[in-house]
Formats: C-alpha cells, structure tokens, sequence
C-alpha cells in the first residue's frame, strides 16, 4: 500500500496543485481585474505576480486556457527563486503539461523547492528517489526527504514513513516508529484519507503488543506537542 502511495504521490500532486482547470464559463470582472494587475507586476519582474499569471493561465481564469504560456511564467517566478513556482514547474516537468516530459528537470526544479523547505516539494522529491525517477533509486534519501516533510507535519509525509518503517525500507524495521507516525498522519487527515490512514495504523496495532501501541502513542502525542509549540514561537 505504501509502495503505491509513493509511486503515485508526483501524479497527486499534479492533480491537486496543478491540475488543468475546465475554463469557467464566464470570465468576471475581479478575474479581469486579477489577471491586469498580475500581468502588471510581472512586467515589472514580481515574482509573485509571475507565478500569479501563470497560473491564471494554467487554469483558464480570466484568460484562455493556455499551458505554453503558463510554463513560461512559471519559469520566470522560479528562477527568481519563487519556491511555489519551482514547484510547480517541476510538476508541469513531470507531467508533460506545457512543456516535454523530462524527469531530470522535474526532479531538478522539485530540489530547488525542497532545499527551501517546501514540504509537498520534499515528499515529491522523496517519491523520486523511491522509484528512481530523474534521480538515481536511493531509498535512504527517499527517508531523508520524507522525514523532512513529516517533520513539518505534512500528513501524507508522515503516512509514508510509517510505510518505510513498516516495511524497513531505506531505515531500519520498527513498527513501533510506524504505528507513531501512521498514528500522526490519521490525527491530521480528514475524510476518506484519514480513514484510510486509520485502517493502516490499526493492521500495524495487530502486529505489536499492547505496551508498544501504549508506547507509540506516547511518542506521537510527544511528537505534536512539541510540533505545536515550535509552531507558536
């Protein structure tokens, strides 16, 4: 379950943060608006108003649909160093969307976004690593960027270590430390996922003792504890 879940994380990705939108079916004032003033900063070399227009490009949003000119201010955002567009211009790589597919330059752009501390960038850069796409197959350095992203409490990360401990891939066996993390990433989840993540946790709680489900759970309520008091400094 968790090798399919890393396999298929970078085309997630592509559907919930990048996926082609239908146009809408009437273009507002605001979008008008949006698309002016995006297309004003980006003139003027705004990263942000940049990366703006081109996804109001990607998603047919007060302009044609048109994935060329999407990827071309993409690009311009992400090499100012824009780690949302570097992002997603590895995504655009990864998927072939308004530019050739190429695994090197996706897992190159995805890097840039995941060395600034983006944590879906992170867990995309990890699901490369697992299954050697546009990077050689390292599943060591499939954990360590994995980890990054968990440690932000990024839910799917976390579900996906617990995979790795689980099945003592590229970190040593503990199904305690997976039954913590499994139990981390269902706390955080909602809806059908969190079912799913639920259900995991609970096949790993028949596989331990009680006293290490006891012990699991201490550690996770550790984990969020001092998780949320980093989050208020």
């Amino acid at each position: 379950m968790h090798k399919v879940l890393a396999i298929l994380v970078l085309t997630t990705a592509v559907l919930a943060g990048c996926a082609k939108s239908e146009p809408a079916s009437e273009t507002t004032a605001a979008d008008k608006k949006a698309v002016a003033e995006s297309r004003a900063g980006a003139a003027k070399g705004d990263a942000a108003a940049q990366y703006n227009l081109g996804q109001f490009y990607a998603k047919g949003q007060g302009v044609p649909q048109d994935d060329v000119r999407a990827v071309a201010w993409i690009r311009k955002a992400a090499e100012q160093g824009h780690v949302a567009a570097q992002y997603n211009l590895g995504l655009m790589y990864a998927s072939g969307r308004g530019v050739p597919q190429d695994y090197l330059q996706a897992a190159t752009w995805t890097r840039k976004a995941a060395e600034q501390g983006d944590a879906g960038a992170q867990l995309a850069l990890g699901a490369m690593y697992e299954t050697g796409q546009g990077v050689p197959q390292d599943f060591e350095q499939a954990v360590e960027w994995t980890r990054k992203a968990a440690e932000q409490g990024h839910a799917g990360a976390q579900f996906e270590l617990g995979g790795r401990y689980e099945a003592g891939r590229g970190v040593t066996k503990d199904l305690v430390q997976a039954y913590m993390w499994i139990n981390l990433a269902a706390s955080r989840a909602t809806g059908e996922t969190q079912a799913t993540y639920a259900t995991s946790r609970d096949v790993i709680a028949g596989k331990i003792t009680a006293e290490q489900v006891t012990a699991a759970q201490k550690q996770a309520r550790e984990w969020a504890e001092a998780f949320e008091r980093r989050q208020k400094r």
